[in-house]
């Protein structure tokens, strides 16, 4: 019970919009924008959605491991400030975890389930990854 007490660090950096974004970027139709806000950038930006049960320890310090491990290997909010080399690198990954089932996490889709992917949608990743 004394958990509970513990505080809770956010992931909502700013509520302004990076610079280095990536729904910034022209390569970027607004379909591809649209899959990844609603699989992906919950643990892959500086500005995530917190359900209810993130509100009860340990869920919340589990959840915000989840996005600290997510922002650490791709943060869409710099990803202008990549190089072409490690966007390149960032494209193959999600690519091959898209293909894999890795991404986006079972463990998110259970409760989110608006962001598993079809394949109409892997097919819009895939020629995105491709195109770029």
């Amino acid at each position: 019970m004394a958990i509970q007490f513990y505080p809770r660090n956010n992931n909502n950096i700013s509520k302004t919009k990076s610079v280095h974004t990536l729904a910034l970027s022209e390569t970027t139709s607004d379909s591809v924008l649209q899959i990844l806000k609603s699989s992906c950038y919950d643990c892959h930006s500086n500005n995530s959605v917190y359900p209810w049960y993130t509100k009860i320890q340990p869920f919340s310090w589990w959840i915000n491991h989840h996005i600290y491990e997510g922002k650490a290997s791709l943060n869409f909010d710099k990803w202008e400030s990549y190089t072409a080399e490690e966007k390149k690198h960032i494209l193959h990954e999600i690519e091959e975890q898209v293909e894999e089932g890795e991404m986006p996490l079972e463990s998110y889709t259970w409760i989110h389930t608006n962001a598993v992917l079809n394949e109409h949608q892997k097919y819009l990743i895939y020629d995105w990854v491709r195109r770029n």
